[in-house]
């Protein structure tokens, strides 16, 4: 009786989303025409293209992808289409970004030598550009291969002698090459290091992963990479007393460049809004093949903008009024650089759009994510995702079924699946996390498959990619972007519709996550999501004023979920070091740890403690969350208990020390500073 009575007041009667005929934020004409015109298949051509550019932040490879997409970008009518260019020689710095020089490989070939049989060759960048590790550099040597086990600790080594020898290593190549080749003076690493750690590990040993080498080494190497299966083949042989010998060759380094990050605009109509921009945003730069990580999220936004620019030409969908801006950078360094230099600009951006690894088809595994932004950045935006993301779950299942769903969306190239698309709370490691850091707090959404058995591997083909999830993916973003385009204050009450529909269902979850947690941590959690959902409510203020309905609605709302979830306590008054508060150094933008690089790590002292909340195991998250979070939530007025309390929530409890530790860390590298004393 309460719960229905309670479903009453949150939908004032209106029903569930996905009973009512006509959808809620895009009216059925404007969806039929965005189902009609988006092509997986359109999409697919254009991946089969990336595909075959090995494109690493600054290289030809990267460049020739980068021109492909803009030439694609001009012929479908976008507007200001430009590849901007920001120096990056190892020196500059983009916030907390040190620009990484462009790496360009001219020749790299792996040989066994064999006096009785002849040589053999084992990798050539040529035909398969991932067998050499980024950041390779150049170098000439037939050595002796040793095989070292891990090759990241001390024990690896012992009684083994590695100086002027190539080594065998499990590890990543940048975790191994400071012992072996700093310390023991190897010449030269060959890797096997196996994927990410998922379901499927392991199982194909056929897979060669892409390597990496530390861009800011101390002394210069290559390594190449092998599969588990090569790999084995000479341990065994090691084993036996066999002595193997390889000719490694390389022409390759890292030279002063560029950055180079393709944009285009569909400029929005309306003369007070154009100047806001919508960014659909994924990242370029990967090792050949890469489809699905990232050549499909550099396809679909292309394709999204494709669609929505003829639409608007042919009348079928009225012009956006504020701006949809299209970005194509290298991963994570490429945003920040681009966020950095633009300055006060960067306040037109309203929302971002990213996609990152959106087709994998079946063969691949993978579960296709929307994903929320992070906590400390409430947002509705996230809320519009998962509507249209239901929609097209709804309309996928029916016609798997067997029924007749308003919307086909299937490509006549793809299959026919249900598209199930899990919507979850904030995962990091992609550009997403970028726009919404508190440098710059852009509310974003993240949509993205996970697990993937092929990323980061010469597995990663075209022909794993399904042009069926391309269009839907395609879908979602364009449905997302163009109603997050037009809005203004006659959507509040639709807006306000899904807003509430969603908090229900997160309310399902805190009724999960509260029974993992007891007393005063169980009231924090219980305050907190409350006022997650106030920030989610008051978060339309970004596109549109609230007017008295709405913010009467949602103090009902509010109400509402006070009744369902229990009472609600104040928290504990704060003093001594809970009591001071921090705010950011205007000058320093960024998370502490961006892509190859982590801007704590080179400024705190080596030999200082680190602080305890970097290594912390947490019930629903861990070290790098915490400190993320806790970082993003330094604002000049939040204390240092308003901060525990609310990380707390997120992510398990942790103490006050912890989060002090941690923010005096920062102060002492100048990235916060205190406003008050305890």
């Amino acid at each position: 009786m309460r719960i229905r009575g309670l479903i009453g007041v949150l939908f004032g009667g209106a029903g569930c989303l996905m009973a009512q005929a006509q959808p809620l934020l895009l009216d059925n004409a404007t969806l039929h025409a965005l189902s009609e015109e988006i092509s997986g298949a359109t999409a697919k051509r254009n991946l089969e293209f990336i595909a075959t550019q090995h494109r690493m932040r600054g290289s030809q490879g990267f460049a020739a992808a980068a021109q492909h997409l803009a030439e694609q970008a001009e012929s479908y009518g976008l507007q200001q289409v430009t590849i901007e260019q920001y120096p990056a020689d190892g020196k500059i710095f983009y916030g907390t970004q040190r620009s990484r020089p462009p790496w360009d490989v001219e020749f790299a070939e792996l040989w066994e030598l064999n006096d009785n049989v002849g040589s053999t060759r084992i990798a050539s960048w040529q035909t398969m550009p991932v067998r050499l590790a980024q950041d390779s550099e150049s170098g000439q040597v037939e050595a002796e291969l040793i095989d070292v086990g891990n090759g990241t600790s001390e024990a690896d080594y012992a009684g083994k002698d590695v100086r002027g020898k190539l080594v065998l290593v499990a590890a990543q190549p940048g975790a191994a090459a400071p012992l072996a080749i700093d310390t023991y003076g190897a010449v030269g690493l060959i890797s096997y290091a196996q994927n990410q750690r998922t379901g499927w590990w392991k199982e194909n040993e056929n897979l060669v992963r892409w390597g990496h080498l530390n861009t800011f080494a101390d002394t210069p190497s290559f390594a190449f990479m092998v599969s588990l299966k090569e790999a084995r083949t000479f341990q065994a042989r090691l084993a036996s007393g066999e002595t193997i010998r390889l000719k490694a060759e390389v022409k390759a380094g890292k030279h002063p460049g560029n950055y180079q990050v393709l944009s285009a605009l569909i400029r929005g109509q309306d003369e007070t809004l154009n100047e806001e921009e919508i960014v659909y945003s994924c990242h370029l730069d990967h090792q050949r093949p890469g489809a699905n990580d990232n050549a499909s999220g550099c396809a679909t936004i292309l394709e999204v903008a494709r669609s929505l620019s003829k639409l608007i030409s042919e009348g079928k969908i009225k012009p956006p009024k504020r701006s949809l801006r299209f970005v194509w950078p290298p991963e994570i360094e490429g945003t920040l650089t681009r966020l950095v230099s633009e300055g006060d600009n960067v306040k037109r951006i309203k929302a971002a759009i990213h996609l990152d690894m959106v087709g994998g088809g079946p063969n691949t595994k993978a579960t296709f994510h929307v994903t929320r932004g992070p906590a400390s950045v409430p947002s509705f935006i996230n809320d519009v995702a998962e509507h249209f993301a239901l929609l097209v779950n709804e309309q996928s299942a029916q016609l798997a079924d067997g029924g007749n769903p308003l919307m086909s969306l299937v490509s006549k190239e793809g299959g026919k699946e249900p598209l199930r698309a899990d919507l979850v709370s904030y995962t990091a490691g992609s550009d997403h996390q970028i726009y919404a850091e508190g440098s710059f707090s852009i509310p974003a959404i993240y949509m993205n498959d996970w697990p993937d058995r092929f990323i980061h591997t010469n597995f990663d083909v075209p022909g794993n990619i399904d042009a069926t999830k391309l269009k839907r993916v395609a879908f979602i973003a364009a449905a997302s972007g163009l109603f997050l385009a037009n809005m203004d204050s006659s959507n509040l009450s639709e807006v306000g519709e899904v807003i509430r529909q969603r908090s229900l269902s997160r309310m399902a979850d805190l009724y999960a996550k509260r029974h993992q947690v007891s007393g005063d941590e169980r009231a924090n959690l219980i305050r907190q999501s409350l006022q997650f959902e106030q920030g989610v409510a008051a978060s339309v203020a970004r596109f549109a004023e609230p007017d008295a309905n709405y913010n009467q609605t949602f103090a009902a709302h509010s109400d509402a979920l006070k009744n369902l979830i229990g009472p609600v306590t104040n928290a504990p008054p704060d003093s001594g070091p809970s009591s001071r508060i921090y705010q950011r150094n205007p000058s320093v933008l960024g998370p502490m740890s961006v892509f190859g690089y982590d801007y704590f790590e080179d400024h705190y002292p080596a030999d200082a403690p680190q602080p305890a909340l970097m290594q912390h195991q947490g019930i629903w998250g861990s070290g790098g969350d915490y400190s993320y979070e806790v970082l993003n939530l330094v604002n000049g007025r939040r204390t240092v208990a308003d901060i525990r309390d609310t990380v707390s929530a997120i992510y398990g409890p942790i103490s006050h020390a912890m989060v002090h530790e941690y923010l005096k860390a920062l102060e002492s590298i100048n990235v916060v500073n205190a406003v008050n004393q305890e």
